[in-house]
């Protein structure tokens, strides 16, 4: 997975434990544009304050990013280490600090160990190469089970081009505007406001559709760097050559949030909740966000049990306006409720096959109006409750 214009480096700091990636570093072979969108979370980690402030310039050149370690509710230590650590990685790639985003995941309130950072960076610059993605997408892992990484190759304006990114997240997801940490690179030539459009327009179709727990991290960071090593004219404005950039964000960022969601914490269950048939595309989308963020709901997909008696209570507490007597609800095509009443103990057999299955469409019509909309959750198990009593431990 190659992105010209990039390199990348991940090392053991012994921030999380001996033996575990756990520091990387993300370079550009020269300042390039880039875009950020953040966490909505009052309480924003020093990462996040200092990258986003860096970011004002729409340049960037490098990012350095911990796990195991939020560096979050550290106060004014906390935004003099990160400075410190990208001091340090600014200098050793000779490039100014500004042009280096820290960001970090990881437990909250605890001190940034700098010591450790600082002396991994000089090996985590030495050894900079173009193909290791993918060891990065492992080092910036905390409760994730697997790395999450994803590309794009296209064209633009007769040139090729690549887009390519990974993320991190299983548990504390569920977005309003950002979430989890995501890096995205292409080697495609834009401006960094079309960079920032671009984000903005992706989030919808991707990580603002998911959740897991209904929680929004301090942490949350989504980076858009572009190298512009494709030779496509750098794209500046509306047209086919920010639509084709565009829908590669659109498909990169959707498979990223889809594997987050597929990785949540203790998870064995998949689910979307597709709404049809609402007053607005406001109710279709509270309606689906308020069925997928049930624990009732995501408990009872945990016992494979269809217990649809929970989807219509959160419907009904969802604000979106319907007469209950009209509802359906299906399990992928196998309904379960029709005129809001149940089809019985045979229609929920047969349901229930499909719950087994692991991956499948909660679907629900409230025969109200001509909007629709959908959210991507998973279940809720004894392990979600286990790795969280648990995370500090």
């Amino acid at each position: 997975m190659l992105i010209p214009g990039f390199r990348f480096a991940a090392a053991m700091a012994g921030i999380k434990k001996a033996g575990v990636w756990d520091l990387a570093l993300m370079t550009a072979d020269e300042p390039v544009a880039a875009a950020g969108v953040f966490t909505t979370n009052r309480v924003k980690a020093a990462p996040v304050l200092i990258t986003r402030q860096r970011l004002r310039s729409g340049k960037a050149q490098a990012i350095l990013v911990n796990a195991g370690n939020a560096n979050a509710c550290t106060g004014e230590q906390g935004l003099d280490a990160a400075r410190e650590t990208t001091g340090m990685a600014a200098e050793l790639l000779r490039i100014p600090e500004g042009l280096v985003l820290p960001a970090s995941t990881g437990v909250i309130g605890q001190p940034l160990p700098v010591a450790k950072i600082k002396a991994a960076l000089p090996d985590l610059v030495a050894n900079l190469s173009p193909g290791a993605l993918p060891d990065v997408a492992r080092a910036i892992m905390t409760t994730d089970t697997r790395p999450k990484t994803a590309s794009f190759k296209g064209k633009i304006a007769g040139k090729e081009f690549t887009l390519a990114g990974m993320a991190k997240g299983a548990g504390m997801i569920h977005p309003d505007l950002a979430t989890l940490l995501v890096f995205v690179f292409t080697d495609a030539a834009a401006t960094p406001k079309v960079l920032k459009t671009l984000l903005r327009q992706a989030l919808p179709v991707s990580f603002n559709r998911i959740t897991v727990d209904g929680d929004t991290s301090t942490n949350d960071t989504i980076l858009l760097m572009a190298s512009g090593k494709a030779g496509n004219p750098a794209i500046a404005e509306a047209g086919p050559e920010m639509a084709a950039l565009g829908e590669a964000l659109n498909q990169v960022m959707g498979d990223l949030a889809r594997q987050v969601v597929a990785d949540g914490e203790g998870a064995r269950h998949i689910f979307r909740v597709v709404v049809q048939g609402a007053t607005s595309p406001k109710e279709a989308l509270n309606a689906a966000r308020t069925v997928a963020l049930s624990p009732l709901v995501k408990t009872a997909m945990a016992g494979e049990d269809v217990n649809w008696g929970r989807i219509m209570a959160a419907l009904g507490r969802s604000g979106a306006r319907f007469d209950p007597e009209r509802v359906e609800i299906a399990f992928g095509e196998l309904a379960v409720v029709k005129d809001g009443l149940g089809l019985g103990p045979e229609a929920e057999a047969k349901a229930q096959q499909v719950i087994k299955s692991g991956i499948f469409n909660l679907n629900i019509n409230l025969n109200a109006g001509n909007f629709s909309d959908y959210y991507d959750t998973c279940d809720y198990t004894e392990d979600y409750i286990r790795i969280n009593a648990s995370y500090r431990s």
